[in-house]
């Protein structure tokens, strides 16, 4: 099946962990007019999330395909964003295995965002749920150390189903490690090393950056990554 161009692909990301971070996302996406985002869960508490959907339900966002799931979060949160934003890729973390079961009916629906601190436990089993949400500047430091996490997605890498969803933030080589405030665009550059069956069909982009800077993010990876994908080799 043909996939769509990364400017359909790529969507931007409400981040953050304080009410002032999600608040102004939340303000810019409508006065922006955006209607279908990531969302990014990860550090917001219970009181905070109740918070934002509510604020959701009155805003421009339509839909939400991807959403960074937390461990605390009950299966009522899972209903409510797939039921009223259409929500379908729900990124969990390795230690996340211990919780299925309070989230009984969602299980191919969540996706494996791996760690980066060479340590596979024999709890993780990605073949219980939807498959990765590969995060891919963490794939780039697996990469480089060659690590566990590495070695575990790469066996993977011939079932298609399971690459299905991305985050998306900056890589520093210098530092090898990733970055979630953008200062500059050579920021992006790791990911034309990467491979290709990395990249799912929703990418989330999970920067700290305002929406207005996440909008130009999107323009110029759309661009980096159609022409990445779509480059032909010249005929001798």
């Amino acid at each position: 099946m043909k996939q769509n161009s990364f400017s359909e692909r790529i969507l931007v990301g409400l981040t953050g962990s304080k009410d002032i971070h999600w608040k102004n996302k939340l303000n810019e996406i409508n006065k922006h007019n955006i209607q279908k985002i990531a969302l990014f869960l990860e550090c917001f508490k219970p009181r905070q999330r109740k918070e934002i959907y509510q604020a959701l339900l009155k805003s421009n966002v339509k839909e939400i395909p991807l959403v960074h799931a937390r461990n605390d979060m009950q299966r009522w949160e899972f209903v409510f964003l797939s039921k009223n934003f259409n929500s379908r890729y729900f990124t969990i973390h390795e230690d996340s295995f211990r919780l299925l079961s309070k989230w009984n009916g969602f299980h191919k629906q969540l996706f494996l965002e791996m760690n980066t601190d060479n340590v596979v436990s024999n709890n993780v089993k990605v073949n219980k749920i939807g498959g990765f949400c590969v995060d891919l500047a963490h794939f780039k430091v697996e990469e480089e150390k060659w690590s566990k996490e590495f070695d575990y997605i790469i066996k993977r890498k011939k079932v298609k189903r399971y690459f299905a969803c991305n985050h998306l933030n900056g890589y520093s080589f210098e530092k090898n490690t990733d970055l979630h405030t953008i200062k500059g665009l050579k920021d992006f550059a790791y990911l034309k090393t990467l491979p290709k069956f990395l990249f799912g069909e929703v990418i989330g982009l999970e920067v700290e950056n305002s929406i207005p800077e996440q909008l130009k993010f999107m323009k110029y990876l759309a661009g980096l990554l159609d022409a990445s994908f779509h480059k032909t080799k010249i005929k001798r």
